[in-house]
């Protein structure tokens, strides 16, 4: 527990950017001095305190846990009610929430008549790994601790990420980073064609059928082969390339329906 400066017993002058300067002290004298690390720490932050703990939350990436306790979406926002940011707005804990890695528990009250239930609720829902949140019926601004239910849902998220192993959130960290699954390129030589090159397969069972151009092989049965005495040029139906003949003129009849030639003839 700490005053910011110019809050209850700390001295110097009350702003956004000394909030932030003050808990990243108060950071670096638990790591230096405590060899405390932020694996073991869970932020905490109450009303106008959700502003730091959120500014240091998003630069803490293996963080147990983080609390907002009457949180505010921004310090605009707690004075009217608009949709989009302005760069004179101060604590913009909509954007900052987003890059929180950790569990975020939100707790609010829902008569809270200085920060309304709405922020609270808004930071729940943008949060990227959100806990059960806890909302108190009746509850106002400063008399949350006093509800049965504040220190019972708090004890509870504690006690769960006491028991989270470094295991578990290593596993959730690569979940949150894995990126969408690569279809196998094996899936593609189940159609009529395979690999980078596009050939027809011979619905003859006699035959074998063609993979790539490296696998290519010519067909074993009569029904899939047919020899012609001239220069024809075959056309697939399927648009394949020219794999679907060889040595100049033979074509796969399975796979071309219509064979031209120079001379102009054709044959089914």
């Amino acid at each position: 527990m700490y005053d910011y400066s110019g809050y209850g017993a700390s001295t110097g002058k009350p702003s956004e950017s000394n909030t932030y300067a003050d808990i990243e002290a108060v950071y670096q004298c638990l790591q230096t001095e405590y060899g405390i690390s932020q694996e073991d720490l869970i932020l905490y932050g109450q009303s106008v305190g959700s502003g730091p703990t959120l500014h240091l939350a998003a630069k803490l990436p293996r963080l147990r846990g983080v609390v907002l306790h009457s949180g505010i979406l921004s310090g605009l926002r707690v004075l009217c009610h608009v949709k989009f940011n302005f760069c004179f707005d101060i604590y913009q804990n909509i954007k900052k929430i987003q890059k929180v890695k950790c569990p975020v528990l939100v707790i609010h009250g829902t008569e809270d008549d200085v920060v309304n239930w709405l922020h609270g609720n808004g930071l729940w829902k943008m949060a990227r790994e959100p806990y059960e949140p806890l909302w108190i019926k009746g509850g106002g601004h400063c008399n949350l601790e006093l509800y049965p239910d504040y220190i019972l849902h708090l004890c509870k998220f504690i006690y769960e990420m006491e028991n989270t192993t470094t295991a578990i959130r290593l596993k959730r960290i690569r979940q949150s980073l894995s990126l969408p699954t690569r279809s196998n390129t094996n899936s593609s030589a189940q159609g009529d064609g395979c690999c980078k090159i596009k050939i027809c397969q011979p619905k003859c069972l006699k035959c074998p059928k063609p993979r790539c151009g490296k696998c290519f092989r010519l067909p074993k049965s009569l029904c899939c082969w047919k020899p012609c005495n001239c220069c024809w040029k075959p056309e697939c139906r399927l648009s394949c390339c020219c794999c679907c003949f060889c040595f100049k003129c033979s074509e796969w009849r399975c796979c071309v329906g219509i064979h031209k030639g120079i001379n102009g003839k054709q044959e089914g």
